[in-house]
């Protein structure tokens, strides 16, 4: 996989911006995706050194398709990456 498949956005909160703010950066990843592949991905991206990577599964949330189908809408995985004291990645930064 490319580093580009690896990391499919940034997820953008309050609670990851407070997170950004102590050096853990917060992505939706490819489910395929693993830790080692997921430190790469993020080094080689934004020229970062990564010292750990916290993966999760976020379940989807229950929807209503159309006016009584009950439906979900698909899980995805999230990584929380902690860099480096120090470094930062831009597109976290406000102001």
């Amino acid at each position: 996989m490319d580093a580009q498949d690896i990391i499919v956005r940034p997820v953008v909160s309050e609670k990851t911006f407070d997170l950004a703010g102590e050096g853990r950066y917060t992505f939706e990843v490819a489910s395929r995706a693993n830790k080692i592949q997921i430190r790469e991905a993020i080094e080689t991206l934004f020229n970062v050194h990564v010292t750990a990577v916290n993966t999760m599964w976020v379940q989807g949330k229950s929807r209503r398709m159309g006016r009584l189908k009950p439906g979900r809408t698909p899980k995805w995985k999230k990584a929380i990456v902690t860099l480096v004291a120090g470094e930062s990645i831009p597109i976290f930064e406000t102001g």
